[in-house]
């Protein structure tokens, strides 16, 4: 077992992961279209909503892992103790292979990249070896490699609200007649508020996880939410509605200075890649450890156990998706495997909190809490995209058949 001091507290484990993944590159390309569509009443009601998601299930997590010893693995191991081994290894395997495809999602949106499918092999193969190479040889490397985006990000932010947008005659409260209708706004505003799980994915490299999942994971939810809500704010009483649907690059121009905007969204950009890659391998090695996949995947390196062999699996199916180079078709399943991880967690809080006598955590939520999460969830689903739920729900269902014989 590794020592207590090779492994992270609540900032460095749970928060910065979390946040970095919220505060992702939809904050900086994809918000201001958001508000110049929706205007700044509808844009608070997007981001509230889209948090109902990230706060029912932060708080469903914060509940079971309060109750009992949680160790790697994440959400496949708080679910598989919780609904068994069958139901936990069919959400950990969906897991792991969104977490690993989602390696090549993340970097097509910066700014200046013309999206080809040579744009995306060149660019998206040299983006995950590089971290690939960072993850290999330190998970502590990486930990550390994400601190000095956070400071990117911060200091984006900063030159953003102490630019000088252009003169804005009327502020953006109500939606403007040519907008976008809600559920377009809604589904491209949504995926920024998917990375609360970044931190509860290195559950096995925490000291204290039973403290630091329920803090890291709702001060980053919160901190995400305030952020994303002062920002619209700004951008609906700071900056015309037609610099905000038109013009992609309107944060950066607006800026104090620019360069640091475009260091925020490459940070931001990476940093969601790289929590992906930190992410999966583990969720691997702890399924493998459980024998439901090859126990090869289970074998460590070093004192902090470095799932190395479940990371080449995982560099390799993030590589395919950038050959395959039609990653919209990958990114719908992945977001419906992300929302069916969130609706299973939510289930699984509500099932524990139900039916077992001894469920007592130290972190008490109400029971309507997690019903909520579960429900929303489902009703999400279906409302972004039926097609892809469906899929998602076949490929579910066959590695649950799978499992139990």
């Amino acid at each position: 077992m590794a020592k207590s001091d090779s492994k992270f507290g609540t900032f460095g484990g749970v928060f910065t992961p979390s946040i970095l993944t919220i505060l992702g590159v939809i904050m900086y390309l994809r918000l201001p279209w958001v508000v110049g569509n929706s205007g700044l009443a509808l844009a608070f009601a997007i981001i509230v909503l889209a948090h109902i998601v990230s706060v029912c299930t932060g708080l469903s997590i914060s509940s079971i892992a309060t109750d009992k010893s949680v160790g790697a693995g994440g959400p496949y191991y708080i679910v598989s103790r919780s609904l068994g081994l069958p139901i936990g290894g069919t959400l950990g395997l969906a897991l792991f292979l969104g977490l690993s495809f989602s390696i090549s999602l993340y970097f097509l949106a910066v700014v200046g990249m013309e999206v080809t499918p040579t744009a995306i092999r060149v660019c998206g193969t040299i983006t995950v070896v590089l971290l690939t190479v960072i993850t290999f040889i330190s998970t502590s490397l990486a930990i550390k490699t994400q601190y000095l985006i956070l400071g990117a990000i911060v200091l984006s932010l900063i030159s953003i609200f102490f630019g000088s947008p252009p003169e804005n005659p009327e502020p953006l409260i109500g939606t403007p007649p040519e907008g976008a209708s809600f559920a377009v706004l809604f589904g491209i505003f949504f995926p920024a508020v998917t990375g609360f799980t970044a931190g509860v994915n290195m559950s096995g490299d925490l000291r204290d996880p039973k403290q630091s999942i329920p803090t890291g994971t709702m001060a980053a939810i919160f901190v995400g939410l305030a952020v994303y809500l002062a920002l619209a704010a700004f951008l609906a009483f700071r900056v015309p509605a037609a610099s905000l649907s038109d013009n992609p690059r309107i944060l950066e121009e607006m800026s104090l200075w620019a360069p640091l905007v475009t260091a925020g969204i490459w940070g931001a950009t990476l940093s969601s890649a790289l929590g992906s890659i930190l992410g999966a391998p583990r969720i691997l090695q702890t399924i493998s450890s459980d024998g439901i996949t090859p126990r090869w995947f289970a074998k460590g390196h070093g004192k902090t156990n470095e799932p190395r062999n479940a990371l080449l699996l995982a560099f390799a199916i993030g590589w395919a998706g950038i050959l395959i180079a039609e990653l919209d078709v990958i990114a719908r399943v992945v977001s419906m495997v992300f929302m069916a991880t969130y609706g299973f967690l939510n289930l699984a809080a509500a099932i524990e909190s139900w039916v077992s006598p001894d469920f007592r955590p130290d972190f008490r939520i109400p029971k309507t809490i997690s019903v909520v999460g579960a429900v929303v969830c489902l009703l999400l689903m279906i409302q972004m995209d039926l097609a892809a739920m469906a899929g998602a729900l076949v490929v579910m269902s066959a590695l649950f058949v799978y499992l139990q014989r």
